[in-house]
């Protein structure tokens, strides 16, 4: 559902807003108005193809989180979506808008990559290593290089998946720690 009202936002967006449009509703880096980017952000995308480019992750990593749960995926995307937009908030680079859904995709990811580790659960490390194996060349996109990419959204959001991941750790680290 949540990629389908990304898809109708940017229909919106590019076919009856006149420019910028949504776009200014992204995250301004230290700036007050910047900090409802952090709820906004990863709604809006610089057009179809950069929506196109986020949605096959989000639906995959998504898909995944959520056969932890419904509340398990609410609360993991939730977390991502503000722990990570406040990263960028705080530490991207000033004169910048930064939108998409990319750093609640790179927070999945990170949060996938940590869950099976923190829990040692073997269905979920074997699930780690397999997300490590078929998507870690993603995390390449965490760092500078890219004009017009946000790598700290990416890392961000990485980061944010990985520290919900451990504080929502439930099944044997709970049991040890008890």
């Amino acid at each position: 559902m949540p990629v389908v009202a990304m898809w109708l936002l940017e229909l919106l967006d590019q076919l009856l807003l006149p420019r910028p449009g949504l776009d200014v509703f992204g995250i301004r880096p230290r700036s007050e108005g910047g900090l409802w980017g952090i709820l906004f952000a990863p709604w809006l995308h610089r057009g179809f193809a950069h929506l196109a480019a986020n949605t096959v992750p989000l639906a995959v990593f998504g898909a995944l989180v959520l056969t932890r749960g419904t509340r398990t995926f609410v609360r993991t995307s939730l977390g991502i979506i503000v722990l990570g937009g406040l990263g960028v908030w705080l530490f991207a680079r000033s004169g910048t808008i930064h939108l998409g859904a990319s750093g609640l995709v790179f927070g999945y990811l990170g949060y996938l990559l940590t869950i099976g580790w923190v829990e040692r659960h073997l269905g979920w490390i074997a699930l780690s290593v397999g997300i490590g194996l078929l998507y870690g060349g993603l995390l390449r996109g965490v760092l500078p290089g890219t004009p017009g990419i946000s790598w700290e959204g990416h890392l961000s959001g990485v980061l944010a998946g990985c520290a919900i991941a451990r504080l929502t750790a439930t099944g044997n680290l709970r049991r040890r720690t008890s």
